[in-house]
């Protein structure tokens, strides 16, 4: 198992006399992330915590704080293919805020006010499966239109990054 990667993060800059941080993730469950594609997700603060340590080969799980109270949650399953995760898991997006489809990400995607789901077909180790991105504790930016547009350029960057670090491909 990974270790809490607290050394995944990088100060970009310090604020006034606060002491707060802007931080940079470039690095979620243990593969790339776009840092500009993060930073909204993430107050400044003291103290970045990205903790993977829940990940296994083919469920890479990682759960990023910021002074101890979680600000995203990111999940990976390579599925069965005759499975509908974004069906199975409409109550759950619901529960998010508002879910609603996003074209041209994957074979569908939902994005919520707290979150996001996406599913692509893909191959792995020679078999025929789907893979699921699937993202929830997400309450900042406080502009939930803003939020939602940041989740939704999010899932589309990381999706096939996901999928290509876990061997999944399309």
């Amino acid at each position: 198992m990974r270790a809490v990667a607290l050394l995944a993060a990088a100060v970009l800059s310090a604020t006034g006399c606060s002491g707060q941080e802007t931080f940079e993730v470039a690095d979620l469950c243990g593969t790339k992330a776009d840092p500009a594609l993060v930073a909204p997700f993430l107050p400044e603060g003291d103290e970045l915590k990205v903790d993977d340590s829940l990940s296994k080969p083919g469920q890479p799980r990682c759960k990023v704080s910021v002074d101890g109270t979680l600000h995203l949650y990111l999940r990976g399953d390579i599925v069965e293919p005759n499975f509908d995760p974004l069906e199975a898991t409409e109550q759950s997006m619901r529960r998010l805020g508002n879910p609603a489809p996003a074209d041209g990400i994957g074979d569908g995607a939902t994005i919520a006010d707290h979150g996001a789901m996406a599913v692509r077909a893909c191959t792995h180790q020679g078999e025929k499966r789907q893979y699921v991105l699937d993202i929830d504790a997400v309450d900042h930016p406080q502009d939930t239109p803003e939020r939602r547009r940041a989740l939704e350029r999010f899932v589309r960057a990381q999706l096939p990054v996901a999928m290509e670090a876990e061997g999944c491909r399309p």
